[in-house]
């Protein structure tokens, strides 16, 4: 839909403040080429996704079962999809059965698993979490904090950054244009936001992708538009009054706006195969319009770009699968959208010749109670799983830090291990083993953050030894 041009700069409001850091970039080159391209796609996965009904034990599949299967939420081990890790020799884990993509990807050597990973100050056990010798994250288990806390990896205080827009910060200057270095296809959380640089908020597919942002009241076509008085008339307007400082300001957020506008225009609508998916779902929406975006990155003269995109419904209390089948139900069908998009989006990464630049991870509130709460349903926990995937991963691994057991699969007991319970009524929110920063500090090392500037990506990453977790080449 078209927009008025007062809802135009009230949307592009939210990255108002970088057009102050992008006049260093001058004039599009539009023949610009992107020799060392690099981006992220981020799927925040809201509602705090089951990590244990994703990947789980197979060979030990009886704890497994003898947590769940009395609520009626075990996936049967027949119906997994198998995956073995060299990282934990001798074990054998599945899949959950709506993840055949994902697992085509780890088979393909594309897909690797960070286990065991939370928001958290310093480095936490159970029994440092229970004396409280440590600094824990506030307000765990609640849903707006632990999504700030995961966003913007600032467990201890408030940020008005996030990660993804702090590493903007640093390698924003790689790119040489006015388009802003961070885009969201859901709207602007705080993981875009970075202290000098704001996203570029754009809608998914099926919006054209020259359609994404319009003024309205003017001809679409370029040659018409510029000879249109009242365009001439707006870009008058904009050099007027520039003594003014707040003028100034306005009128530079909206001709950095105009310039925006016009190079998606000049962008055109690229096809990028295999999208659109057929039936199209909301995520694979999402991951068509970021592939179109990937497709004209060199007209748009892109080195490093940061995308956002995101899955809802992830809160099952009740629910969470069929009475009677638990391989199916809400969370299997959110899996599975999941997987068929993430799939087919590494597959237009190939077709554009960037599988090996474009890194796609998955994000969440936090994983859920291994004891399930009795209405085919379970609660807030702490750490969870993440699936990492790209050309660049080393696939086919699960990644991570010793938990209690010396492996990097948590110990899956309720009230032992690495749960943060005790007594009869323990529920298993396990600590984590490895931070949010740490995760995150793997992703920007590959993407181009320096060691000196990851502290100031990740605040928190001095308290922490390892600063990389391998999984990226």
């Amino acid at each position: 839909m078209a927009l008025s041009r007062r809802e135009f700069l009230c949307r592009l409001g939210t990255f108002g403040a970088a057009t102050l850091a992008l006049e260093r970039f001058g004039i599009m080159n539009a023949l610009a080429q992107s020799t060392n391209y690099k981006a992220l796609v981020c799927i925040f996965l809201f509602g705090g996704n089951d990590a244990a009904n994703m990947v789980m034990p197979y060979s030990d599949y009886t704890s497994y079962a003898n947590a769940r299967s009395a609520s009626g939420i075990a996936i049967p081990q027949s119906s997994l999809l198998q995956v073995a890790p060299p990282s934990v020799p001798g074990s054998v884990f599945g899949l959950h059965p709506s993840l055949v993509g994902l697992q085509e990807l780890w088979n393909l050597g594309k897909l690797g698993v960070a286990c065991n990973v939370g928001p958290l100050v310093e480095p936490t056990t159970r029994t440092t979490y229970l004396n409280g010798s440590v600094r824990v994250p506030l307000n765990l288990f609640s849903h707006s904090d632990q999504q700030n806390q995961w966003q913007t990896a600032v467990s201890n205080s408030q940020s008005s950054a996030g990660w993804g827009g702090r590493i903007a910060d640093k390698t924003g200057d790689m790119n040489i244009t006015t388009f802003p270095p961070i885009t969201s296809v859901a709207g602007t959380p705080i993981f875009t936001s970075g202290n000098v640089e704001r996203p570029l908020a754009i809608a998914p597919a099926p919006t054209a992708l020259n359609a994404a942002l319009q003024l309205n009241g003017f001809s679409a076509d370029q040659a018409t538009r510029d000879r249109d008085p009242r365009y001439v008339a707006l870009q008058n307007l904009l050099l007027t009054d520039q003594a003014f400082t707040l003028i100034r300001g306005a009128s530079r957020v909206t001709s950095e706006a105009v310039s925006i506008e016009k190079s998606l225009r000049a962008a055109g609508n690229p096809t990028v195969a295999p999208f659109p998916l057929n039936p199209r779902t909301s995520l694979g929406n999402q991951l068509e319009q970021i592939a179109k975006v990937i497709s004209v990155r060199s007209a748009l003269g892109m080195n490093r770009q940061i995308f956002f995109c995101s899955l809802g419904g992830f809160d099952t209390h009740t629910g969470q699968v069929t009475s009677g089948a638990p391989a199916t139900g809400t969370h299997a069908n959110l899996l599975a959208q999941l997987s068929g998009a993430v799939r087919a989006f590494y597959d237009a990464t190939v077709a554009l010749g960037v599988a090996t630049q474009v890194t796609t991870f998955t994000l969440s509130d936090f994983s859920r109670t291994w004891v399930p709460n009795g209405t085919l349903g379970t609660d807030h926990a702490w750490a969870a799983h993440h699936f990492v995937m790209g050309g660049a991963v080393r696939g086919g691994d699960f990644y991570g830090l010793p938990t209690s057991n010396g492996t990097l699969f948590p110990t899956l007991a309720a009230g032992a291990g690495d749960d943060t319970d005790s007594g009869s009524n323990a529920r298993g929110r396990f600590v984590p083993s490895v931070s949010v920063d740490q995760f995150g500090a793997t992703l920007a090392t590959w993407f181009g953050v320096s060691s000196a500037d990851l502290a100031g990506v990740f605040p928190n990453i001095v308290n922490f030894t390892v600063k990389n977790l391998g999984f990226m080449l």
